[in-house]
């Protein structure tokens, strides 16, 4: 019976450590999309600055059904989104997905809650490619 529960716990341990942290993937970014179009898929048409690294992730969707629903009410959530006017708190994950019959990992923003409005400095990223 011991040696049983052991093995449980191992596995139900071992599972847990191969889950992501996502409180430590955590951080703040800037979405937008960058104007860019495209004729076939996959495209980079949008993009999310890392406010902590300042690295820009290009090609990356936005996930806002994590968002408290409070942040969901804002009535213009889509357009501050796609326009870099805000700062989500979330993190970048990659999923897979099926376009035009072939597989591709793409990064996603997982968006988990609005920090702010996001600064001018912040917003340049939406317009330079």
């Amino acid at each position: 019976m011991f040696g049983l529960r052991l093995k449980c716990l191992t596995v139900a341990a071992s599972s847990l450590c191969a889950l992501p942290s996502f409180a430590e993937a955590q951080s703040s970014y800037v979405y937008c999309d960058n104007g860019l179009r495209c004729f076939k898929a996959p495209c980079p048409s949008s993009s999310a600055l890392d406010l902590g690294t300042g690295t820009i992730v290009k090609g990356v969707s936005i996930d806002p059904s994590g968002l408290p629903q409070a942040d969901k009410a804002i009535t213009d959530l889509s357009d501050a989104l796609y326009a870099g006017k805000i700062v989500v708190r979330g993190s970048i994950e990659q999923r897979t997905q099926t376009i035009s019959g072939k597989e591709y990992t793409l990064p996603w923003l997982v968006a988990t809650r609005i920090v702010r409005t996001a600064k001018d400095g912040e917003r340049k990223h939406c317009s330079s490619h």
